[in-house]
């Protein structure tokens, strides 16, 4: 579960309506709020689990954090357990307002937010001293710290489950993968099926040789989890624009990359083509990745663009 503090501090400017206070209450201490909609359900208190929607921008309408763009688990959501108020008017004390499923828009002292809940030495150039932040917000969940701790061992025993069923059948299902697409080739030792598809020319990169190469990453059932090729994004319709489509760099031998990287490009010459099928022991592993289960045989298809000799 990823804190509030850590969240909330990324910047992305985007313009937005003008603020005001028009339309808005105001509490005793100073927190101004506007509730758009309103539900009966629980009332979030301190300890529980918060879930839910969140935008907020400085007094020149400027967006500093968007859970739709910013959230770290690729959800428009993000997570937190509700804290004591860390001033008066806080968005702590803002949360207790709603009820879940409400919607809800705060005007709150920019100071006090990023000085004493952010614990930052200074305002950020972007903040004016004494101006407002204005935070919109849909309370989409609200947990018990109780409820929640039986929610986390449930899903981890579940996942222990699933991942120790993919140790006992990834031989099976490998097997299986290399006899039905007719794959010739032998694995070397530690399992890895080196196909090449476009043969290159010259010398082979050594050990701390700076490679360059493109890639995409495969399921065995074909779903792509990675490319570098913005042509293959596209036509997979994984395409995402914020961020780069280049050919990666690093340095052969010096375990930036998993071993099934190692020992394949160690193969391969300038301009060739290839695809390795790695097992988990030179992949991933028993933990697994992002969206890589633990225990999942890849599929890659590499090009070694160029290599320099190791300096």
């Amino acid at each position: 579960m990823k804190k509030l503090l850590i969240l909330l501090l990324a910047l992305v400017a985007v313009p937005l309506m003008a603020q005001n206070t028009k339309g808005y209450k105001k509490t005793k201490d100073g927190l101004y709020y506007r509730l758009y909609t309103e539900a009966k359900g629980i009332k979030p208190k301190e300890g529980d689990i918060v879930k839910l929607s969140l935008s907020y921008k400085n007094s020149k309408d400027s967006v500093i954090f968007d859970s739709k763009i910013n959230s770290q688990d690729g959800t428009p959501f993000i997570e937190f357990m509700l804290t004591a108020p860390s001033f008066k008017g806080s968005f702590e004390d803002a949360l207790t307002l709603m009820t879940e499923g409400d919607s809800a828009s705060f005007l709150i002292n920019a100071d006090s937010v990023f000085l004493k809940s952010f614990l930052l030495p200074e305002l950020p150039s972007y903040i004016a001293k004494g101006s407002m932040l204005t935070f919109n917000t849909r309370l989409v969940k609200v947990t018990s710290a109780e409820a929640y701790e039986l929610q986390r061992v449930a899903m981890e025993e579940k996942a222990a489950a699933e991942a120790e069923a993919n140790r006992v059948m990834e031989s099976q299902v490998l097997e299986k993968y290399v006899k039905d697409h007719n794959i010739q080739v032998k694995p070397t030792p530690s399992g890895l099926y080196y196909v090449e598809r476009v043969k290159g020319s010259g010398a082979a990169p050594g050990k701390g040789s700076k490679v360059k190469v493109n890639y995409t990453g495969r399921f065995l059932d074909g779903t792509i989890f990675d490319t570098s090729d913005e042509a293959t994004a596209k036509a997979e319709g994984v395409y995402d624009a914020r961020r780069p489509y280049e050919p990666i760099e690093f340095n052969l031998g010096k375990g930036m990359v998993i071993p099934g990287w190692e020992e394949g490009i160690a193969l391969m010459s300038a301009g060739t083509k290839a695809q390795f099928i790695l097992p988990s022991s030179i992949a991933y592993g028993a933990a697994g990745a992002g969206p890589i289960a633990p225990y999942s045989t890849l599929l890659f298809d590499v090009e070694l663009v160029s290599f320099s000799p190791a300096e």
